[in-house]
């Protein structure tokens, strides 16, 4: 699958007014070559970067296959936003140390052949222990971010 944003492209830098501490509003995002069996779309992003381990910014579940993206600040259709590193539901902008080198945010979206039950809030190797497994395709972004 192909995972794009109209707000950067892949390995670039990702735009303040999606970081957390600005306005804190999601990416826009498309996507395309969802398999036909899929039943859900799973988006998940996370920064493997950060001083405590992988850090969850956003995991959505139960997204309808038939969507072919989002605008910024949206919930994708048919999704369960769940609760992000910050402790907050859906997403949580970039927030890296000051002074850090840019930090990778790594946007993955996955199909399945199923719907998949993740509690309301879960680590990115717990989530990738159920989705890696499970996924029919899966597409990526990487974003880029410093403050």
């Amino acid at each position: 699958m192909e995972l794009r944003s109209p707000a950067f492209s892949d390995h670039r830098m990702i735009p303040r007014r999606h970081a957390h501490d600005a306005d804190n509003v999601s990416p826009p995002l498309t996507w395309s070559g969802v398999p036909d069996e899929a039943e859900e779309l799973v988006l998940l992003c996370e920064d493997p970067d950060a001083p405590s381990g992988t850090f969850v910014h956003w995991l959505v579940t139960g997204i309808d296959p038939r969507a072919g993206g989002l605008e910024a600040g949206e919930t994708p259709r048919g999704g369960r936003p769940h609760r992000n590193g910050f402790g907050e539901r859906g997403w949580g902008g970039p927030q890296p140390p000051a002074g850090d080198d840019a930090h990778r945010y790594f946007f993955r979206l996955y199909a399945l052949a199923e719907p998949v039950s993740l509690p309301d809030r879960v680590t990115a190797d717990d989530a990738h222990a159920v989705l890696d497994r499970r996924q029919l395709a899966s597409g990526t972004l990487v974003g880029l971010y410093r403050r």
